[in-house]
């Protein structure tokens, strides 16, 4: 009877194992096939956040960048017609740069700020305007041992080198007194290029133009006959405690005279204070007009440095009344994005001279 029994339960006993015994064998093969997948999700997430850090380290590519900054300016300007009230200007620069072959640069430069220009009388406003606006597109690059720029809204002395070092506290003094020279603006196309040898010394020339003579109709036109065109070349020699800069620009304006301008600025270094200076002549129509500028800056005083300067609001011919502007102003940086420079500004008038108070303020990040 036993044995009657345990016949009758074995094949059932048996019948209950296989399906368990199946069971078993679907999770092992499951669990083998999971372990598979998930190593592919897990190498397609690796790939992933690798392409997402590239991203985010590099923006749009590993050879761009791009910088920010702020300047602004808070005082007051007592004197002539002004309201004499306390205004607030600002502007705000964006730069991108990226390079093809690593010895090339794109450079685009994109403003906004104050409505209000910068004028004779106003010299705290920004040339800017409120809109966001490309304010020039460049691209560099080298050709043999030359360094070539072109681009539009660049200007014609892109690649001059200068011998100023003198920080100037208001627009009049940023070029030493060579503004239509060494410091000459383009007015349209600009194409230059520069050559530096190795003892110091180094030459630059500068072709910039317009189609028209106007540079809101047709900003990309050289040579043209109803053009302007503008040629300049520069010769510089830079030691370690001195330098000097010679600069020509020649001017075809299709709609006044042609001009003529000649400049030089230099520097030297005291133990206690660097000198620079710069002296302009220009000629139009045999009309003979020459400006000048002097400046002192004391590199160490406490933890800034300190500014003063004197030259020629303009350049003046012989025959008529020559105004002067000057300044003095102390920049002194908070920390690596953030520098302060409190200062103040006389500029002569044929009326009431110009008594200017101001505070700048310049962020970079």
């Amino acid at each position: 009877m036993k044995l009657f029994k345990s016949l009758l339960v074995a094949p059932a006993t048996l019948g209950l194992l296989a399906p368990l015994s199946a069971t078993a064998n679907e999770i092992t093969v499951n669990d083998f096939n999971s372990v598979e997948e998930i190593a592919i999700t897990n190498s397609r997430v690796d790939g992933l956040e690798a392409r997402l850090n590239n991203f985010e380290a590099g923006g749009f590519s590993e050879t761009t960048t791009a910088s920010f900054s702020i300047d602004s300016a808070i005082g007051a300007i007592d004197g002539d017609s002004t309201s004499e009230a306390t205004t607030f200007d600002y502007q705000f620069n964006i730069g991108l740069s990226t390079s093809f072959t690593g010895e090339d640069s794109l450079d685009i430069a994109i403003d906004s700020g104050s409505s209000a220009a910068s004028t004779a009388d106003n010299p705290m406003a920004f040339d800017t305007g409120a809109g966001l606006s490309v304010d020039g597109v460049t691209y560099s690059f080298p050709v043999g041992g030359v360094s070539m720029i072109v681009g539009v809204d660049t200007d014609l002395s892109a690649a001059f080198t200068g011998a100023c070092t003198y920080s100037a506290f208001t627009d009049y003094m940023g070029d030493c007194g060579t503004v239509n020279s060494i410091g000459s603006a383009g007015n349209g196309f600009t194409a230059a290029g520069s050559y530096a040898f190795d003892s110091g010394f180094s030459l630059a020339a500068g072709l910039s133009g317009t189609a028209d003579g106007s540079a809101a109709a047709n900003a990309n036109g050289l040579l043209t006959k109803e053009g302007t065109d503008s040629y300049g070349v520069e010769a510089a020699y830079t030691a370690d405690s001195w330098g000097v800069s010679v600069g020509y620009v020649y001017d075809d304006n299709n709609t006044s005279a042609e001009t003529t301008t000649w400049g030089i600025n230099g520097n030297y270094s005291f133990e206690i204070a660097d000198v620079s200076v710069g002296y302009e002549t220009e000629e139009t129509s045999g009309t003979e007009k020459t400006g000048y500028f002097l400046g002192l800056t004391f590199p160490e005083v406490g933890p800034g440095s300190v500014s003063i300067g004197a030259a020629t609001s303009a350049n003046y011919a012989s025959n008529v009344t020559e105004y002067m502007i000057y300044e003095a102003a102390y920049s002194y940086p908070v920390n690596d994005g953030l520098t302060i420079t409190p200062g103040v500004f006389i500029e002569e008038k044929s009326g009431d001279d110009l008594t200017g108070v101001i505070v700048k303020s310049s962020f970079s990040f």
